[in-house]
C-alpha cells in the first residue's frame, strides 16, 4: 500500500496498546454536561465523531479527580458513583471505531476556587501551594500535607475507575498552570518536602504518577501532559522543562509538549494558539525535550496540516501529533490524509469560536463545520427527502456554497449562480493574509467539494432576478446574496486611496505606507495587523468606546496583543471628511484632528442586500434567505444557515 503520508500512519507500540498512526485526538472541553457531571448521549457522540474519523486515540477532556478541583462546570466527577455507566459507553462507543479511547485526569488545584469566564461565581475554597492573595482579592490556602495525600489517593481512584470502565491509557494534566503544574513551577517556593528545590518540586507529583502506575498496573500507557514554557517571568522555560521530562521518563509512557499557564491570562492564546501565531508553535520545543528522553513524544499546538505532520514525524521531532480543535474543524481528517485527500479536508482557522461558544452558550461549536454540538446528525441524519428538487442557490459565498453541497449531497439537482467571475464571496479577501490562510484555503475547500458533486451546475456571472427564477422554475430558492460594504457619507469619501476589504484580494493591492483603517470592528482590526506585517504606518480609527467589539473574548485577547505596539489606535474619535490632507477626525476631546494617509481603508460595516432579497421573496413558494443577506454576521452564520436550509428541503 502506497501512502502520501508513510510516517504519519506507521503504527506504534506504546505499553501493551499499537496505535493504527500518530494522529491522537486530544483533549478538549465539551458541551454541558449532565447535572451530575457525567457524559451525556450528545458528549459520547462528539468523541465518537473523532473516533470514526480515523484518530489512532480519543483523548476525553478534563476529569476532576475529585470536586475540590472542579474549576468550571464541564469537568467530569470521577469521585461521583453515578459515573461509571456513562464512561463505559464513551470508552466502548470510541473503542469500536479502532481508535483507543483515554481520558484526561486533572485537577485544577487554586483555579477551582477562583473566578474564571466560565465559573464566574466558584464554590469551592481555592488551595494551592502556598498562601496568596489573588489578583481579585481571593485568598488562596495552601494544601497541608494530609490534603496532599488525600489528592495522591484520588489520582489513583480516577485511574483505578477509568480503566474498569474500559479506557485503555489515560492523561495526566500537569500543563497549563494545573494542580500539578502548580507544584512543579519554580513558584512553588514551599519551605516543605513539597516545594523549594527542583526535587521537592518534583516530589508530589512523582507520588500522583507511581500511585496512578499501581493502580491501572504495567503495560497501560501513561500520557503526560507538561509545558515546554510557562511564558510568564516566574515560570520555567526550556531547560528546566526538559529535565521535568528526564525526571518523570521513567514513570510515565508518553511525554505530552504543550504550553502556557493560566495564572496570566493572556496565556490562554499560546496555550490554544490563536491564527496570529506559527503552525506548529511547539514542535521545537517538543524536539528539544525528545533529545533527552527515551520514550515516545507528543506535540499538541496549532497542527492541523497532514504535510506537516509527516515532516514533524520523518525528522524524529515528535513520535506523535495531537490535535485539538482541527479535529473540529474536520473529524475525518485521519482518514481523508491517510487515504491521500489532502484538498477535502476542513482546516481549523484558529478563530476562537469554538470557545467562546463553550462560555457564552454553554454549548459546542465550530465556525467552519456546522455538524459540530450536532454530532448525533451524522449518526442519525434525517430521513431522505421525499422529493428531490430543482434548487436555485443565488451566490457563491461561503453560505451558498454549503447549501448548494449539502443540497446536492442530499440528492437535489442544484443549480448555483454567482454575480461575479468568481466563487469565494468575502473569503477572497483573505487570499494574501498569511494569518488567514486557513480561512482563505476554506473557501477553496468549498469550491473543490462542489466541482466532485455531479448534480451541481455552477453559473458564474449570473445575477440571480426574477427574470431568471422565471426561467428556471426551481422549486426551491435559497438566497445568499450576502452584503455591501457601507459606504460612509462623508464629503471624500470617493477619493481615490478609499479602499475595501475587496482590494485584499487583489495579487497586489493598492497600499501605500501609511494606512489609516476606518473602523475598528473585526475587519477593521485584522487587517490592521495585515497591514502592520507588511511593515506598514497604521492608524486604526473607531468612533465607539472600544475595538473589536464585534469579536469573541478570546480573539479578541490575540487582537490586542498583535496590536498594541504597533497600530496607533484612536477609540472615540469620529471621521468627519477625506481631504487632501488626509482622514480629518474629531477625536473624544472634541479636537479636530487630521491623520496623513497614503491609503485609507474603510472598514465601516457592511448592509444586507436586503432589497434585493425582497424583490426574490415572492418569485418561489419555497424560499430561504440565509447569511449576510438576512444581517451581516460572521463565516459560521452562513454556513450554519446553508447547511440546515439545505437539510430541511
Amino acid at each position: 500500500m502506497n501512502l502520501k503520508y508513510p510516517n504519519l500512519f506507521s503504527p506504534i507500540k506504546i505499553g501493551n496498546i499499537t496505535y493504527k498512526n500518530r494522529i491522537f485526538s486530544a483533549p478538549i472541553s465539551l458541551q454541558e454536561l449532565s447535572p451530575e457531571l457525567t457524559l451525556t448521549q450528545e458528549n459520547i457522540a462528539f468523541f465518537e465523531l473523532r473516533a470514526k474519523g480515523g484518530a489512532a486515540n480519543v483523548t476525553v477532556g478534563v476529569a476532576n479527580v475529585l470536586d475540590t478541583g472542579r474549576g468550571h462546570t464541564k469537568e467530569l466527577a470521577l469521585d461521583n458513583p453515578l459515573i461509571m455507566p456513562s464512561l463505559t459507553h464513551c470508552a466502548r462507543t470510541i473503542r469500536r471505531h479502532g481508535s483507543i479511547p483515554s481520558i484526561e485526569l486533572c485537577h485544577a488545584g487554586m483555579f477551582a476556587g477562583l473566578p474564571n469566564l466560565e465559573n464566574p461565581h466558584p464554590t469551592n475554597i481555592p488551595y494551592g501551594p502556598l498562601y496568596e492573595v489573588a489578583a481579585d482579592g481571593t485568598v488562596v490556602r495552601p494544601w497541608d500535607e494530609g490534603m496532599i495525600m488525600e489528592l495522591v489517593e484520588a489520582f489513583a481512584n480516577g485511574a483505578r475507575l477509568v480503566k474498569t470502565a474500559g479506557f485503555e491509557m489515560l492523561m495526566v494534566h500537569a500543563a497549563h498552570g494545573w494542580l500539578l503544574s502548580q507544584f512543579i513551577s519554580p513558584t512553588n517556593t514551599r519551605c516543605d518536602q513539597f516545594g523549594g528545590s527542583f526535587e521537592n518540586r518534583m516530589r508530589f507529583p512523582v507520588m500522583v504518577l507511581k500511585a496512578i502506575r499501581e493502580a491501572v498496573g504495567p503495560g497501560f500507557p501513561i500520557e503526560f501532559r507538561m509545558n515546554a514554557v510557562e511564558l510568564f517571568e516566574e515560570g520555567h522555560g526550556l531547560d528546566e522543562a526538559i529535565e521535568i521530562a528526564k525526571y518523570v521518563q521513567e514513570y510515565v509512557d508518553i511525554i505530552h509538549v504543550s504550553a502556557g499557564n493560566q495564572k496570566i491570562g493572556e496565556t490562554f492564546v499560546r496555550t490554544h494558539p490563536d491564527m496570529f501565531l506559527p503552525h506548529g508553535v511547539n514542535v521545537e520545543y517538543a524536539a528539544a525535550i525528545k533529545k533527552h528522553v527515551n520514550i515516545p513524544v507528543a506535540v499538541v499546538g496549532a497542527i492541523t496540516d497532514p504535510d506537516l505532520c509527516e515532516e514533524i514525524i520523518a525528522s524524529g521531532k515528535a513520535d506523535i501529533v495531537e490535535m485539538a480543535r482541527g479535529l473540529m474543524a474536520d473529524p475525518f481528517l485521519p482518514q481523508k490524509a491517510m487515504e491521500g485527500r489532502d484538498q477535502d479536508i476542513r482546516k481549523c482557522m484558529r478563530c476562537h469560536v469554538c470557545f467562546d461558544t463553550i462560555i457564552m452558550t454553554r454549548d459546542t461549536a465550530c465556525a467552519l463545520n456546522p455538524v459540530i454540538g450536532e454530532e448525533e446528525l451524522y449518526f442519525s441524519p434525517p430521513a431522505a427527502p421525499a422529493k428531490l428538487k430543482k434548487v436555485l442557490v443565488a451566490g457563491g459565498g461561503p453560505g451558498g456554497m454549503q447549501a448548494a453541497i449539502t443540497a446536492a449531497e442530499r440528492g437535489h439537482n442544484v443549480i448555483l449562480c454567482e454575480a461575479t467571475d468568481k466563487l469565494g464571496g468575502q473569503i477572497l479577501c483573505e487570499a494574501h493574509v498569511d494569518f488567514k490562510k486557513n480561512y482563505f484555503e476554506f473557501g477553496q475547500w468549498l469550491i473543490h467539494q462542489l466541482e466532485q458533486l455531479d448534480n451541481v451546475e455552477i453559473r458564474l456571472n449570473t445575477r440571480v432576478d426574477a427574470k431568471l427564477v422565471d426561467e428556471i422554475k426551481p422549486d426551491a430558492l435559497i438566497c445568499a446574496l450576502g452584503s455591501d460594504p457601507l459606504v460612509l457619507d462623508i464629503p471624500g469619501i470617493d477619493d481615490e486611496r478609499v479602499i475595501y476589504a475587496a482590494e485584499l484580494a487583489k495579487e497586489n493591492p493598492n497600499i501605500g505606507q501609511k494606512v489609516v483603517v476606518i473602523g475598528a470592528g473585526l475587519v477593521g482590526c485584522e487587517s490592521a495587523i495585515h497591514f502592520l506585517r507588511e511593515k506598514k504606518d497604521v492608524t486604526l480609527i473607531e468612533c465607539r468606546d472600544d475595538f473589536a467589539v464585534d469579536a469573541n473574548a478570546f480573539h479578541k485577547m490575540a487582537l490586542n496583543i498583535n496590536l498594541r505596539d504597533g497600530a496607533d489606535i484612536r477609540l472615540n474619535t469620529t471621521v468627519k471628511a477625506i481631504t487632501k490632507a488626509g482622514v480629518v477626525a474629531v477625536d473624544q476631546d472634541g479636537n479636530e484632528v487630521v491623520f496623513p494617509a497614503d491609503t485609507i481603508f474603510c472598514a465601516a460595516g457592511m448592509k444586507s442586500k436586503s432589497e434585493d432579497v425582497e424583490a426574490l421573496r415572492g418569485s418561489v413558494m419555497e424560499f430561504w434567505p440565509i447569511g449576510d443577506c438576512v444581517k451581516p454576521g460572521k463565516v459560521q452564520t452562513a454556513i450554519q444557515h446553508g447547511y440546515y436550509a439545505a437539510l430541511d428541503l
